[in-house]
């Protein structure tokens, strides 16, 4: 059992967690900005964007790498530090530290070390993202990175099927198409969809719509900037966790028909029937 006081006197000196402008320098907090110019050491995921941060706002803090790479190695130097009484802050290249990106494993490692842990509120893309989509925000999940291999990514989205909650996911603009694509297939064309880019900088841009009516927007335009994706999670007839396939795979909703006698080709178009699937698509992934 760990209690922690945040602003009780101790010890050790305090981990501070540093959420950093998500591309809109005007979106530091004066906490923050404070916050940097008062610890001993900012641990960065990337020390060359830092820099110019640090620049920006006139802080001279001592500054050292912490990224996915050598985070191991740093994570004893940063620790002992601590225990000596330094305050250190970690910040990553945009947004809030270890929400899809390094972080976690310090924090982890200092609650167990019994250091206190402050996180200051700031910039957060999915959250920007999630509320100006103007889909339901009442519950929502966020996942972050999709699988990359195509395999991988649709699996996750069926175990996600059964889900009637708002689903909100960061994206390359390189992966763009091939995810809401494979949204397409797996949840439908029908679900309401929200693509946001550039989230707080120039060229921030919302695109909504059906599934299918974003996808064929995309195969007009030459993506660029990261994108988050919001689906609308709310079922459009039935709730799916109350239907009798919700739990199954694609692979094994067909091979249930197929085992009550059904031939290939009628469990597939039984199962895209149950499923408002274009039969094409449980084709190909039955047979992939």
């Amino acid at each position: 059992m760990n209690i922690q006081k945040s602003f009780a006197q101790t010890e050790t000196g305090t981990l501070y967690v540093v959420p950093t402008p998500i591309g809109n320098l005007e979106d530091m907090t004066f906490r923050a900005i404070n916050t940097l110019t008062d610890v001993s050491l900012i641990a960065a995921e990337d020390t060359r964007h830092t820099k110019n941060l640090l620049r920006h706002f006139n802080i001279n803090t001592p500054l050292i790498s912490y990224h996915e790479h050598n985070k191991k190695a740093r994570e004893h130097m940063l620790l002992q530090r601590l225990k000596e009484g330094d305050d250190i802050a970690i910040v990553s290249d945009a947004g809030m530290p270890a929400i899809s990106d390094p972080g976690h494993d310090i924090i982890q490692a200092a609650i167990e070390e019994q250091i206190s842990v402050v996180v200051l509120p700031g910039a957060n893309a999915a959250l920007c993202a999630l509320v100006g989509s103007g889909l339901s925000t009442n519950q929502f999940i966020f996942y972050g990175f999709l699988p990359r291999k195509k395999k991988e990514k649709q699996a996750e989205l069926e175990r996600l099927q059964r889900i009637a909650m708002t689903l909100i996911f960061y994206e390359s603009p390189f992966r763009v198409k091939e995810t809401v694509k494979t949204i397409q297939d797996v949840f439908g064309e029908s679900h309401r969809i929200v693509l946001a880019r550039e989230l707080t900088k120039r060229f921030e841009e919302y695109t909504r719509g059906t599934v299918r009516e974003v996808l064929e927007w995309i195969e007009t335009q030459q993506l660029k900037g990261e994108y988050c994706i919001i689906v609308e999670k709310s079922f459009l007839q039935n709730d799916q966790t109350s239907l009798w396939w919700s739990e199954l795979t694609i692979e094994q909703h067909v091979n249930h028909y197929i085992n009550d006698g059904l031939s290939t080709k009628d469990a597939i178009k039984h199962v895209a029937h149950d499923r408002q699937l274009p039969k094409r698509t449980v084709y190909q992934t039955f047979h992939n």
